[in-house]
């Protein structure tokens, strides 16, 4: 006998169908609600709200586990590289050897862009804020690959236009920072992997010679593969409704990059070194910032601690930190505002206060620390997030329309005034 859930309203009693997910998740289908009562269900900000069945990660913010396809974070980011990762959570499996030498070729192919986009980029302001030229610039792709925009297109074109993305985003972010720094652009070098392009057309200058270093490549690689998807997050979600009234993939993903953007969700890791400057500014006095962080009336708030899903240890953050403590010792770096960052960690994890509510450094504490020791400034942090989420997004703006999901068009209760009287303006 099939499980059910049972609601009694006005008098009637109707049965809710259960819905259990592979892991055992248990959901109420309340799909049919309103044409059966009449009610809708009021959830506000979605939190406990299931907006669609996915095959692509499971996350159990008790328990600490993070999986793509059934794979555990873990080994994904100690044994798999960034581009494996991508054709996993699109396509579904692991590939191999050819499939993964095909995906990269097909990808390193699409890197370069088209000459008028530096037309484009030449239209911003040098202060103009990475993320808001990158979501520009991946909407305009549609302008230049019009059969992009066809609703009907086959799997084939769907396909082009994936690796067309994944080759283009890191060339777009690249040259983003580019903008924002005033130095000259630099073209991608399909010489090199994917990670150490993207480092050589971020940091290289024409008149130098780039050496990718191999610690910096590694630290990016597994940096990535940490943000490939997270489920059904502030942006994910905003990638799927955009995609459910059959945007094309790339405004979709433009979608998903204003929707990282807010400092609630991807503007996090660059929240976390901007408050580590204040402290350092006042005196480096942490005890001062720790006690306002305890005290519920100060609008004070550490950075980079706690997690909305995860009541236990942020898994990703586990990994990350062993990569911060690897990336700093083997570069050297000296810096007072990372100094301060293992200061701030320590006390937190040894804090009762911090220890009772679950307020360990989640991963954007730890990304925050290793891309400033890496050489990239602040505002690229959220930029780096979004290159990482990229192919999460292409795998859930996928499976949406594969499993043929109905336009998003979410309810609301109104509390607004009832039906008054128009007042003409001389008589106000």
């Amino acid at each position: 006998m099939s499980k059910a859930a049972k609601l009694i309203y006005d008098g009637k009693e109707i049965e809710l169908p259960l819905l259990t997910g592979t892991e055992n998740e248990d959901a109420i289908d309340i799909s049919k609600i309103r044409s059966e009562t009449g009610l809708i269900t009021l959830d506000k900000g979605y939190k406990n709200t299931g907006a669609t069945t996915s095959k692509i990660t499971y996350l159990d913010g008790e328990k600490g586990i993070l999986r793509h396809r059934g794979y555990s974070i873990e080994e994904l980011a100690s044994k798999s590289s960034f581009t494996e990762v991508c054709y996993l959570l699109i396509y579904g499996e692991l590939p191999t050897k050819d499939q993964l030498d095909n995906f990269e070729h097909e990808i390193r192919f699409h890197t370069l862009v088209h000459e008028d986009f530096k037309i484009i980029l030449d239209g911003y302001p040098s202060k103009a804020h990475p993320m808001g030229v990158l979501s520009s610039l991946i909407t305009s792709l549609t302008a230049f690959y019009p059969e992009s925009l066809d609703p009907s297109r086959s799997r084939k074109l769907v396909d082009l236009s994936i690796v067309r993305i994944l080759g283009k985003f890191p060339t777009f972010a690249a040259w983003s920072y580019k903008k924002r720094t005033g130095h000259p652009i630099i073209y991608p070098d399909n010489s090199l992997d994917y990670c150490s392009n993207f480092l050589k057309m971020m940091f290289a200058l024409p008149s130098m010679e780039y050496e990718p270093n191999p610690v910096v490549t590694d630290a990016l690689n597994k940096l990535l593969i940490l943000h490939a998807d997270h489920e059904q997050n502030c942006s994910t979600s905003t990638v799927r409704i955009v995609g459910s009234a059959q945007s094309s993939i790339y405004p979709s993903i433009s979608a998903g990059i204003n929707a990282l953007w807010g400092p609630l969700h991807g503007g996090a890791n660059q929240a976390v070194i901007e408050m580590l400057d204040t402290i350092m500014n006042d005196n480096n006095d942490v005890d001062k910032y720790i006690k306002k962080a305890k005290d519920k009336s100060d609008p004070f708030r550490l950075m980079g601690f706690g997690h909305r899903v995860y009541k236990n240890f942020d898994p990703r953050a586990k990994i990350i930190k062993k990569a911060a403590d690897n990336v700093l010792d083997k570069l050297g770096v000296n810096d007072p505002v990372l100094e301060l960052a293992k200061k701030l960690e320590k006390i937190a994890l040894e804090d009762e206060y911090f220890i009772q509510k679950k307020l360990y450094p989640n991963v954007d504490f730890y990304s925050g620390i290793i891309y400033r020791a890496l050489g990239f400034p602040p505002e690229m942090f959220t930029v780096m997030f979004a290159f990482g989420r990229l192919p999460g997004w292409i795998s859930q703006w996928v499976e949406m329309r594969q499993n043929k999901e109905p336009l998003g068009r979410p309810r609301q209760i109104y509390l607004g005034e009832t039906q008054r009287d128009y007042v003409d303006i001389k008589n106000r």
